[in-house]
């Protein structure tokens, strides 16, 4: 005799102590009271028994983002910028934040997909390490340079003050197309005030700092500075290309965002040291070939800032960089103003700091130490803001 106990599922006959089952029959539920799963997914049963979707909130919380999104990357990036780390992924039931973001790339359609051809042939690659445009009229600025003041040398009268002139004018033309197109461009990012008294003073600063305590002629230009920072835009649209690149193949094979991130520390460290090293050969070559004045380690200080300030707007931080800008001018503009208030009766102990400084240092440790301490904040600044994957993933030139 067997007996027969109640199965939670209703599919079987359970038999009794030393009963042999052989003999077992299996008992048909009557259809009212087994509940029928008509999806036929045996996934779907399991999903209604276990937690709800750990990654579905998050899905529909940047469903935006998710569908706007091209690839991974982006996707990573974005939920980076939002505060989503490698331990809060792990929440989600996932490694670090690319994995959770490919997850979400895989569940969420593209905005476009239902517009796109069923068959479309995808684009041709095209490979970013190769130069395009760009490299050619990134040399545009030094070259308009050099050929101006040679031409002004050669001219006199009125001659000379319009190649002077049509050569300045000519300059910041091919400027503003180095920084408005290829790997220098920022939207929105123009602090053309700052950078052109930046470079006023690296040109004519020196002069106008000795006359104001006394020393020497007013009228002491350095062309040769102008001619090296003008062709110091080819290396630095060399330089942040080479970081674009390198990042975003570093994204790729990145399994986690610090891991990303101390990868592309050193790479940022590199890149600014190939723009130093190239900046100041071309300061050095534009004093030896006589363009005028000498090799100025103020320039090279002026030079890496500049840089620093495009690189942070390039990745989408102009604030920073127009913070250190704004640090750098209104140092040399204190100092100025304060030699100048040095000249009012009893006022002769406000020049002393700045007159030892100079005796010390030369007249160029004014722009050195102001540049050079801004540039070394922005160096600090980027280390840790441009190792951040949101930094990189939307960069596309």
């Amino acid at each position: 005799m067997t007996t027969q106990t109640a199965d939670p599922t209703g599919m079987a006959e359970t038999p009794a102590h030393g009963t042999d089952t052989a003999g077992v029959r299996a008992v048909r539920p009557a259809p009212s009271s087994v509940p029928v799963s008509y999806s036929g997914s045996r996934r779907a049963g399991t999903a209604r028994r276990g937690p709800a979707d750990p990654v579905k909130a998050l899905m529909h919380r940047h469903r935006e983002l998710c569908e706007r999104a091209v690839d991974p990357l982006e996707i990573a990036a974005g939920l980076e910028a939002h505060g989503v780390t490698d331990r809060t992924a792990a929440r989600f039931r996932h490694r670090d934040v690319f994995s959770l973001a490919e997850e979400l790339y895989a569940r969420v359609p593209r905005a476009d997909e239902d517009d796109a051809p069923a068959h479309a042939p995808e684009p041709r690659a095209h490979d970013a390490s190769l130069p395009t445009a760009w490299a050619a009229y990134a040399l545009l600025p030094g070259a308009l340079c050099a050929l101006t003041l040679l031409g002004a040398e050669r001219m006199t009268g009125g001659a000379r003050a319009v190649a002077v002139v049509a050569g300045a004018l000519a300059t910041l033309a091919a400027v503003a197309l180095c920084l408005r197109r290829g790997p220098l461009r920022a939207d929105g990012y123009a602090p053309w005030t700052r950078t052109g008294w930046l470079l006023l003073y690296a040109a004519l600063g020196d002069g106008v700092l000795m006359r104001l305590l006394g020393e020497g002629p007013l009228w002491a230009p350095s062309p040769a500075t102008l001619v090296g920072l003008a062709a110091a835009l080819a290396p630095a649209a060399w330089c942040a290309r080479l970081l674009t690149v390198q990042a975003h193949r570093r994204l790729r094979v990145s399994r986690g965002t610090e891991d990303f991130g101390a990868a592309v520390r050193p790479l940022l460290f590199g890149v600014f040291g190939l723009y130093a090293i190239a900046l100041t050969m071309l300061l050095y070559g534009a004093a030896r070939l006589g363009f005028g004045g000498t090799f100025a380690v103020s320039a090279l200080a002026v030079g890496a800032l500049l840089f620093l300030a495009r690189l942070l707007a390039v990745h989408g931080l102009p604030a920073a960089g127009a913070a250190g800008l704004t640090a750098a001018c209104a140092a040399e503009v204190t100092v100025l103003a304060v030699l100048l208030a040095a000249r009012l009766p009893g006022c002769d102990a406000l020049a002393e700091p700045v007159s030892a400084a100079v005796r010390e240092w030369g007249a160029g440790a004014v722009p050195a130490l102001a540049c050079g301490a801004a540039a070394l904040g922005l160096l600090a600044h980027a280390a840790v803001a441009l190792s951040r994957a949101s930094a990189h993933a939307g960069r596309r030139d």
